[in-house]
């Protein structure tokens, strides 16, 4: 499946902008026979925006994943975008899968909230695997420093995820996650790894794009540079399934020997 990565940070504080940035990048991605475009984390809203966060926050079936999901019907490409979700007076920071034909297929939650700012603003998550069908792959979800934790990336190989969407918004100076973390992460876990990021200053932060379409053998499909890019690649079940069957990483663990991490 063609995926396309949206590195950017978009117009942080305006939705009605930041619609209009998703629906020109998903025309471009299903031109360029994309089946799925991905944006960074908190996509939707912006990240660095302070109070703005649980002001502009929405429930995931609220009116912007109406018009994404007519975005993705019109357009005729799935789309996974991040934004801060709000569930009654908890405002989560997540991520929505929405299918080509405009169908919600998977909402997920992160469970590892970094630093005091994402502390202050937003409520863990606490479900590691969320997943769904698309394409022909099982595709699953993550956030950002989520895929920084070796466990959640295995329960998520354990679960038969192939594809892996990590919205993200990396900053400087951790730039190393995205050139060598992700990578080694698809290689270990035997899956295809796509982290998108934000780009440029936004508040107090600098982030570092860098996006990233990372394969079964580790070797990244594309790599964005620092500034705003639509990049492509493809994930290849075929090439998915003959990795899997020479790498032995997930067939020669001793689970036995592990209670100790848990």
């Amino acid at each position: 499946m063609r995926t396309a990565l949206l590195q950017s940070s978009g117009r942080p504080g305006s939705v009605v902008e930041n619609l209009k940035v998703l629906d020109e990048a998903a025309g471009r991605a299903a031109e360029a026979g994309a089946g799925l475009l991905a944006t960074p984390e908190m996509f939707l809203t912006g990240y660095a925006i302070g109070d703005d966060i649980a002001r502009l926050a929405e429930p995931a079936d609220g009116e912007s994943a109406d018009a994404i999901a007519e975005i993705a019907a019109r357009h005729g490409v799935a789309v996974a975008y991040g934004y801060p979700e709000r569930d009654g007076e908890r405002v989560f920071n997540s991520a929505q899968l929405i299918s080509a034909d405009g169908t919600r297929l998977a909402n997920y939650r992160k469970t590892h909230l970094f630093g005091c700012f994402e502390r202050d603003h937003f409520t863990t998550g606490e479900q590691a695997v969320v997943q769904a069908e698309l394409g022909g792959l099982r595709v699953g979800l993550m956030i950002c420093y989520d895929v920084e934790f070796p466990e959640n990336v295995r329960a998520h190989a354990l679960a038969g995820t192939d594809l892996l969407i990590v919205p993200t918004a990396q900053m400087h100076p951790f730039q190393f996650v995205a050139e060598s973390v992700v990578p080694v992460r698809a290689f270990e876990n035997q899956m295809y790894v796509a982290y998108v990021n934000r780009t440029g200053p936004e508040g107090e932060f600098e982030f570092v794009g860098l996006s990233t379409l990372a394969g079964p053998d580790g070797i990244a499909r594309t790599r964005a540079g620092r500034g705003e890019e639509l990049v492509l690649a493809d994930a290849d079940p075929v090439l998915l399934a003959d990795s899997r069957e020479t790498n032995p990483y997930l067939k020669d663990r001793r689970p036995g020997l592990y209670g100790s991490l848990i």
